[in-house]
């Protein structure tokens, strides 16, 4: 394998993943538009539908979006393509030293963030209509016209740079001539400047609204009440999307791609005409011909059958059998469903007997335990406090055991040594005792002992 081989080889490789990267997301957008899945998704695949789109035909709010997003965006048209034009102008005549400080000053809006762009913008227009005395109802609180105003501002630095880009080629001796032959500024912008402006002012006025189409930081804020496209979108992403999202890409990119071929074929169009003016003017003849009509062009009538055969396809495969797949789609998965609920309810039934084997076998350990015990089981270990525990204690007997006269002294440290003893029983009568005559002498501290006899 030779260099120039694995070189291409690379090339390829990095040709093929840059469009696949470029490309990719669309065309997976694209085929989400035409599943019967509720959530934009391309796998699993049910149906092949086009319902999609008559569900984007009947979303009134996002339609409504689209036209607001529609008019802004020629209204910023035609007030930034303007701006750019005279800002271009205006810097091929400044001095060559203030050139740079204008084109920084003029370029800068670019550089600002879009929220930043909104929300002065609506500070702005609010303090003047507080100056002015206006109601709220007035144009200065109007969503269009602060959304036009504020796309502007940084849009028009985008149209400047394009016109800047065309004038840099055009010589200005033919400007001089028309002078020096007597025409006016005017006649000389009409007749000679502007006609080599209608390419860029054609590809400016592209960019502006193509820039104003999807502007979301900007017109977040200066929108207000109004609605655009953009803000739709965000207001659906954030609270569930279903395909007909999907579904208005595919519009928005078949339009576009519609757009680029007529493009084409018109600007093939025009060189073949210039080519036919320059061998007129040589003096050839064999290219000298009537061209015919746009619309019959070969290329315009193949891109046309290529849409129509497309769009036609797409629609009578997404209308043909739709209903009953559908029906297939949804009884496979109420099988699916309860396939898995079946699954569910079988591991937790095995999980429900292993857990009662495991008490059974636990109550048979138990039962064992209880039929093989031999009396001691609490000196088993002879270090386990269980050992301290008192065992079970015989009935006393009946049968009294002998006094010995020491009871009382089994503890020496017991307060109950300190409690009288039990003594005979007194006589019943005095007669019965010899007196001694020390009867009244037996505590010699007694106070009884004071009293007269």
């Amino acid at each position: 394998m030779t260099s120039d081989r694995i070189r291409q080889g690379f090339v390829l490789f990095f040709v093929l993943g840059f469009f696949a990267y470029l490309f990719g997301p669309l065309i997976i957008m694209a085929l989400t538009a035409f599943n019967s899945s509720a959530f934009p998704r391309v796998s699993p695949w049910e149906c092949f539908t086009v319902e999609w789109f008559s569900v984007l035909a009947q979303d009134n709010r996002l339609l409504t979006g689209l036209k607001n997003s529609l008019f802004i965006g020629l209204g910023v048209v035609g007030l930034s393509v303007p701006i750019g034009l005279a800002g271009a102008l205006m810097l091929t005549q400044v001095n060559d030293r203030v050139r740079p400080w204008y084109y920084t000053i003029v370029i800068s809006p670019i550089l600002v963030p879009g929220v930043v762009l909104g929300i002065s913008t609506l500070l702005f227009w609010d303090r003047v209509g507080t100056m002015f005395g206006a109601s709220r109802e007035s144009i200065f609180y109007d969503g269009f016209f602060l959304t036009i105003i504020g796309q502007s501002t940084f849009i028009s630095a985008y149209t400047m740079l394009v016109f800047i880009s065309r004038l840099q080629r055009f010589e200005t001796v033919q400007e001089e001539a028309a002078l020096d032959l007597g025409a006016t500024h005017w006649q000389s912008f009409k007749k000679i400047l502007l006609p080599f402006l209608m390419p860029a002012i054609a590809s400016a006025s592209v960019l502006a609204f193509l820039a104003s189409f999807e502007n979301y930081n900007t017109t977040v804020f200066t929108a207000v009440k109004t609605s655009t496209l953009t803000t739709v979108l965000a207001s659906k992403v954030r609270y569930g999307i279903d395909p007909s999202i999907s579904a208005l890409a595919v519009v928005i990119v078949v339009i576009t791609l519609i757009g680029a071929a007529i493009h084409e074929v018109v600007k093939r169009r025009e060189i073949a005409r210039s080519k036919m003016a320059a061998d007129v003017a040589t003096g050839k003849r064999a290219s000298v011909s009537r061209q015919k009509p746009w619309y019959i062009d070969p290329a315009f009538i193949m891109i046309f059958l290529v849409v129509v055969a497309g769009a036609g396809t797409a629609f009578m495969a997404g209308t043909m059998g739709v209903e009953e797949c559908k029906v297939i789609v949804k009884e496979e998965k109420q099988r699916s469903t309860q396939e898995r609920i079946k699954a569910l309810r079988e591991r937790n039934k095995a999980k429900r007997e292993a857990a009662a084997t495991e008490q059974q076998e636990a109550r048979d350990k138990q039962t064992i335990e209880k039929e093989n015990r031999t009396g001691t089981e609490n000196f088993n270990n002879i270090f386990s406090t269980d050992n301290l525990a008192p065992t079970e204690q015989e009935p006393e007997s009946k049968v009294e055991t002998p006094r010995t006269g020491t009871e009382n002294f089994n503890n020496l440290f017991s307060t109950d040594n300190l409690q009288p003893t039990e003594t005979e029983a007194e006589p019943e009568s005095e007669s019965d005792t010899p007196r001694t005559g020390t009867e009244n002498f037996n505590n010699i501290f007694e106070t009884d002992n004071l009293a007269p006899k």
